[in-house]
Protein backbone atom coordinates (compact mmCIF):
# COMPACT_ATOMS: atom_id res chain seq x y z
CA UNK A 1 0.00 0.00 0.00
CA UNK A 2 0.88 3.55 -0.85
CA UNK A 3 2.13 5.83 1.75
CA UNK A 4 0.85 9.45 0.93
CA UNK A 5 1.80 12.81 2.20
CA UNK A 6 -1.32 15.56 2.31
CA UNK A 7 -0.89 18.95 1.10
CA UNK A 8 -2.37 21.69 3.08
CA UNK A 9 -5.87 21.09 0.91
CA UNK A 10 -6.00 17.36 1.83
CA UNK A 11 -5.32 18.15 5.29
CA UNK A 12 -8.00 20.27 5.63
CA UNK A 13 -10.58 17.84 3.60
CA UNK A 14 -9.42 14.93 6.07
CA UNK A 15 -9.45 17.69 8.93
CA UNK A 16 -13.25 17.81 8.36
CA UNK A 17 -13.98 14.18 7.21
CA UNK A 18 -12.61 13.50 10.86
CA UNK A 19 -14.67 16.29 12.73
CA UNK A 20 -17.59 14.32 11.02
CA UNK A 21 -17.35 11.07 11.94
CA UNK A 22 -16.16 12.00 15.98
CA UNK A 23 -19.69 13.15 15.63
CA UNK A 24 -21.16 10.50 15.01
CA UNK A 25 -19.16 8.11 17.64
CA UNK A 26 -20.51 11.08 20.05
CA UNK A 27 -24.38 10.38 18.93
CA UNK A 28 -23.78 6.37 18.67
CA UNK A 29 -22.33 6.45 22.60
CA UNK A 30 -25.84 8.43 23.62
CA UNK A 31 -27.33 5.34 22.00
CA UNK A 32 -25.54 2.70 24.36
CA UNK A 33 -27.89 0.78 26.87
CA UNK A 34 -29.52 -2.40 27.56
CA UNK A 35 -32.21 -3.63 25.27
CA UNK A 36 -30.84 -1.67 22.32
CA UNK A 37 -29.74 -4.52 19.09
CA UNK A 38 -26.78 -3.68 17.16
CA UNK A 39 -28.61 -2.98 13.86
CA UNK A 40 -30.57 -0.47 15.46
CA UNK A 41 -27.05 1.17 16.08
CA UNK A 42 -25.81 0.74 12.59
CA UNK A 43 -29.28 2.53 10.81
CA UNK A 44 -29.09 5.21 13.25
CA UNK A 45 -25.35 6.12 12.02
CA UNK A 46 -25.90 5.68 8.59
CA UNK A 47 -28.82 7.90 8.90
CA UNK A 48 -26.55 10.69 10.60
CA UNK A 49 -24.10 10.40 7.96
CA UNK A 50 -25.53 10.48 5.00
CA UNK A 51 -27.33 13.42 6.18
CA UNK A 52 -24.46 15.24 6.50
CA UNK A 53 -24.12 14.38 2.59
CA UNK A 54 -21.13 11.97 3.38
CA UNK A 55 -21.07 8.17 2.30
CA UNK A 56 -20.30 5.21 5.08
CA UNK A 57 -16.86 4.39 3.81
CA UNK A 58 -17.49 0.58 5.29
CA UNK A 59 -20.29 0.00 3.96
CA UNK A 60 -19.85 -2.71 0.69
CA UNK A 61 -16.03 -1.88 1.23
CA UNK A 62 -15.08 -5.43 0.04
CA UNK A 63 -18.52 -6.40 0.33
CA UNK A 64 -18.95 -5.62 3.98
CA UNK A 65 -23.05 -5.45 4.72
CA UNK A 66 -22.88 -2.41 7.27
CA UNK A 67 -22.28 1.38 7.83
CA UNK A 68 -20.95 0.39 11.66
CA UNK A 69 -18.84 -2.42 13.03
CA UNK A 70 -20.52 -3.67 15.78
CA UNK A 71 -18.29 -5.98 18.20
CA UNK A 72 -19.64 -7.62 21.50
CA UNK A 73 -17.84 -8.74 24.10
CA UNK A 74 -14.97 -11.66 22.70
CA UNK A 75 -16.08 -9.90 19.33
CA UNK A 76 -12.62 -8.02 18.45
CA UNK A 77 -13.26 -6.41 15.44
CA UNK A 78 -15.51 -6.55 11.95
CA UNK A 79 -18.95 -7.91 14.12
CA UNK A 80 -22.19 -7.36 11.75
CA UNK A 81 -25.00 -5.51 13.00
CA UNK A 82 -28.15 -7.60 13.05
CA UNK A 83 -31.72 -6.90 14.52
CA UNK A 84 -31.09 -10.16 16.44
CA UNK A 85 -28.36 -8.62 18.58
CA UNK A 86 -29.75 -7.38 21.60
CA UNK A 87 -27.20 -5.76 24.09
CA UNK A 88 -26.94 -6.68 27.59
CA UNK A 89 -26.52 -4.89 30.99
CA UNK A 90 -22.35 -5.78 31.81
CA UNK A 91 -21.73 -6.21 27.81
CA UNK A 92 -18.95 -4.13 26.01
CA UNK A 93 -19.83 -3.09 22.32
CA UNK A 94 -16.80 -1.88 20.10
CA UNK A 95 -17.97 0.46 17.40
CA UNK A 96 -15.91 1.48 14.33
CA UNK A 97 -16.87 3.53 11.95
CA UNK A 98 -15.40 5.92 9.22
CA UNK A 99 -17.08 8.10 6.46
CA UNK A 100 -16.13 9.70 3.27
CA UNK A 101 -16.35 13.53 2.65
CA UNK A 102 -14.91 14.91 -0.60
CA UNK A 103 -13.61 12.11 -1.89
CA UNK A 104 -11.47 11.88 1.52
CA UNK A 105 -11.73 8.94 4.31
CA UNK A 106 -12.15 8.97 8.08
CA UNK A 107 -11.69 6.08 10.88
CA UNK A 108 -12.35 5.76 14.46
CA UNK A 109 -13.11 3.25 16.82
CA UNK A 110 -14.55 2.81 20.13
CA UNK A 111 -15.55 0.33 22.89
CA UNK A 112 -18.40 1.36 25.43
CA UNK A 113 -19.45 -0.24 28.74
CA UNK A 114 -23.43 -0.99 28.53
CA UNK A 115 -24.72 -0.56 31.53
CA UNK A 116 -22.65 -1.53 34.78
CA UNK A 117 -19.39 -3.59 33.07
CA UNK A 118 -17.22 -5.97 35.97
CA UNK A 119 -14.03 -4.18 36.89
CA UNK A 120 -11.65 -6.31 35.36
CA UNK A 121 -13.46 -5.06 32.24
CA UNK A 122 -13.31 -1.64 32.39
CA UNK A 123 -9.87 -1.62 33.02
CA UNK A 124 -9.50 -3.84 30.24
CA UNK A 125 -11.16 -0.42 28.44
CA UNK A 126 -9.16 1.41 30.25
CA UNK A 127 -5.82 -0.20 29.40
CA UNK A 128 -6.65 -0.03 25.68
CA UNK A 129 -7.29 3.34 25.13
CA UNK A 130 -4.37 4.57 27.05
CA UNK A 131 -1.95 2.45 24.88
CA UNK A 132 -2.87 4.66 22.11
CA UNK A 133 -1.64 7.53 23.75
CA UNK A 134 1.51 5.85 24.81
CA UNK A 135 1.73 4.97 21.11
CA UNK A 136 0.96 8.60 19.80
CA UNK A 137 4.05 10.36 21.77
CA UNK A 138 6.79 8.93 19.37
CA UNK A 139 4.24 9.71 16.50
CA UNK A 140 6.23 12.79 15.14
CA UNK A 141 7.88 13.35 12.31
CA UNK A 142 11.48 11.48 11.97
CA UNK A 143 10.34 9.24 14.29
CA UNK A 144 9.96 5.55 13.26
CA UNK A 145 6.43 3.36 12.99
CA UNK A 146 8.31 0.93 14.94
CA UNK A 147 8.42 3.32 17.76
CA UNK A 148 4.41 3.65 17.50
CA UNK A 149 4.32 -0.13 17.76
CA UNK A 150 7.25 -0.51 20.77
CA UNK A 151 5.13 1.96 23.03
CA UNK A 152 1.95 0.41 22.78
CA UNK A 153 3.49 -3.20 23.34
CA UNK A 154 5.33 -2.00 26.14
CA UNK A 155 2.35 -0.30 28.03
CA UNK A 156 -0.08 -2.93 27.55
CA UNK A 157 2.16 -6.02 28.09
CA UNK A 158 2.45 -4.87 31.81
CA UNK A 159 -0.96 -5.47 32.53
CA UNK A 160 -1.09 -9.21 30.91
CA UNK A 161 -3.43 -8.66 28.32
CA UNK A 162 -2.94 -10.24 24.46
CA UNK A 163 -2.28 -7.63 21.38
CA UNK A 164 -3.76 -9.23 18.27
CA UNK A 165 -1.44 -9.46 15.51
CA UNK A 166 -3.49 -10.38 12.79
CA UNK A 167 -4.61 -7.03 12.50
CA UNK A 168 -3.04 -3.45 12.48
CA UNK A 169 -3.65 0.26 12.09
CA UNK A 170 -2.94 1.69 8.50
CA UNK A 171 -2.35 5.44 6.80
CA UNK A 172 -5.65 6.31 5.52
CA UNK A 173 -6.43 9.33 3.03
CA UNK A 174 -8.04 9.21 -0.35
CA UNK A 175 -8.21 5.34 0.22
CA UNK A 176 -9.53 4.05 3.37
CA UNK A 177 -6.58 1.61 3.32
CA UNK A 178 -3.28 2.96 2.76
CA UNK A 179 0.37 2.67 3.89
CA UNK A 180 1.85 2.13 6.03
CA UNK A 181 0.77 -0.59 8.77
CA UNK A 182 1.20 0.11 11.88
CA UNK A 183 1.35 -3.15 14.14
CA UNK A 184 0.52 -3.13 17.94
CA UNK A 185 3.22 -5.25 19.28
CA UNK A 186 6.48 -5.13 19.28
CA UNK A 187 8.83 -4.56 16.24
CA UNK A 188 12.67 -5.43 15.30
CA UNK A 189 12.54 -3.77 12.08
CA UNK A 190 11.95 0.61 11.91
CA UNK A 191 9.27 0.45 9.30
CA UNK A 192 9.10 3.49 7.51
CA UNK A 193 10.16 7.08 8.62
CA UNK A 194 7.25 9.16 9.44
CA UNK A 195 6.90 12.20 7.53
CA UNK A 196 5.00 15.76 8.13
CA UNK A 197 1.71 15.42 6.23
CA UNK A 198 1.34 11.77 6.78
CA UNK A 199 -2.62 10.72 8.11
CA UNK A 200 -2.53 7.21 10.14
CA UNK A 201 -5.45 5.57 11.93
CA UNK A 202 -3.61 3.81 15.00
CA UNK A 203 -6.00 1.12 16.24
CA UNK A 204 -4.80 -0.91 19.30
CA UNK A 205 -6.65 -4.63 19.81
CA UNK A 206 -6.58 -5.76 22.92
CA UNK A 207 -7.74 -8.71 24.45
CA UNK A 208 -8.18 -9.90 28.33
CA UNK A 209 -6.63 -13.80 27.06
CA UNK A 210 -4.45 -14.80 24.48
CA UNK A 211 -4.19 -12.80 21.72
CA UNK A 212 -5.21 -15.38 18.83
CA UNK A 213 -8.03 -14.63 16.78
CA UNK A 214 -10.24 -16.53 14.56
CA UNK A 215 -12.72 -15.85 11.57
CA UNK A 216 -16.43 -16.35 11.99
CA UNK A 217 -18.41 -18.47 9.01
CA UNK A 218 -19.63 -14.93 8.02
CA UNK A 219 -16.26 -14.34 6.77
CA UNK A 220 -15.87 -10.96 8.53
CA UNK A 221 -16.44 -11.01 12.33
CA UNK A 222 -12.90 -11.80 14.20
CA UNK A 223 -13.59 -13.42 18.26
CA UNK A 224 -10.71 -14.82 20.01
CA UNK A 225 -9.89 -17.81 20.86
CA UNK A 226 -9.96 -18.23 23.62
CA UNK A 227 -13.56 -16.85 24.12
CA UNK A 228 -11.89 -13.86 26.57
CA UNK A 229 -13.09 -10.40 25.44
CA UNK A 230 -11.52 -7.76 23.74
CA UNK A 231 -11.48 -4.10 23.70
CA UNK A 232 -10.80 -1.70 20.53
CA UNK A 233 -9.66 2.04 20.94
CA UNK A 234 -8.82 4.13 17.32
CA UNK A 235 -8.14 7.49 16.11
CA UNK A 236 -6.87 9.29 12.93
CA UNK A 237 -3.87 11.13 13.37
CA UNK A 238 -2.41 14.07 11.33
CA UNK A 239 1.64 14.10 12.02
CA UNK A 240 3.24 17.06 12.14
CA UNK A 241 6.62 18.77 12.97
CA UNK A 242 5.70 18.37 16.69
CA UNK A 243 2.85 16.37 18.76
CA UNK A 244 0.30 14.75 16.42
CA UNK A 245 -2.79 16.30 15.70
CA UNK A 246 -5.59 14.09 16.49
CA UNK A 247 -8.57 13.96 13.97
CA UNK A 248 -10.94 12.16 15.92
CA UNK A 249 -11.46 13.64 18.84
CA UNK A 250 -14.66 14.71 19.50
Amino acid sequence: MAITIKSAREIELMRESNKRIAEVHKAMEEMIKPGITTWEIDAFAEKIIRGMGCIPNFKNYHGYPASVCCSVNDEVVHGIPKKERVLQEGDIISLDAGLIYKGYHSDAARTHAVGKVAPEVLKLMEVTKQSFFEGIKYAMAGHHVYEISNAIDAYVSQFGYGIVYDLTGHGIGRELHEGPEIPNFKQRSKGPKLRTGMTLAIEPMITMGRPDVEWLDDDWTVVTEDGSWAAHYENTILITDGEPEILTLY
